[in-house]
């Protein structure tokens, strides 16, 4: 499925090696992950890398609800110049919401060590995320329950 031209963009913290980190992610207006990104700092760099490698994914949205971070309007606005961007009290609350189930993984693991472990955990939670709600070709018309089983049958034949 072709991501949406609809972001929400937020950042979150999660721990890695008892130190706190955040973890930067996009959704479109369908829950699709975008992409996401784990930084040592919130800052203007960290921000910026995030945002690069977002468009990279796919064409560039018209419309943007972030935070009232400090930062984003300034990287929005020189990164993805032709965007609206939201910062209303509510319109961020689907990736708030996606962040809930995001930032619960690393408990049952007692926490993570490195930072490019917590990168690669992510990316995977998004990637079965992304399966389960049937954004991919992949056992899209399956039972939602089946499609990640059924998807893995799938890539195994194919390998």
């Amino acid at each position: 499925m072709a991501l949406g031209d609809r972001w929400f963009v937020n950042d979150t913290d999660v721990t890695v090696a008892g130190r706190w980190v955040y973890l930067y992610r996009a959704i479109d207006q369908f829950g699709q992950l975008i992409d996401g990104v784990v930084a040592e700092k919130r800052d203007m760099a960290a921000t910026r890398r995030f945002v690069t490698r977002a468009r990279e994914r796919g064409p560039c949205p018209t419309e943007v609800s972030t935070d009232r971070a400090a930062v984003s309007p300034r990287v929005l606005d020189e990164l993805v110049p032709g965007a609206c961007q939201v910062t209303e009290r509510y319109a961020n609350n689907a990736i708030e919401a996606d962040h809930g189930r995001c930032t619960s993984w690393p408990r049952p693991m007692r926490g993570l060590t490195q930072l490019r472990r917590a990168q690669v955990i992510s990316a995977g939670h998004a990637f079965i995320q992304n399966i389960r709600r049937g954004h991919y070709e992949l056992a899209a018309d399956d039972i939602i329950n089946l499609r990640v089983p059924a998807t893995f049958d799938e890539l195994a034949l194919a390998i």
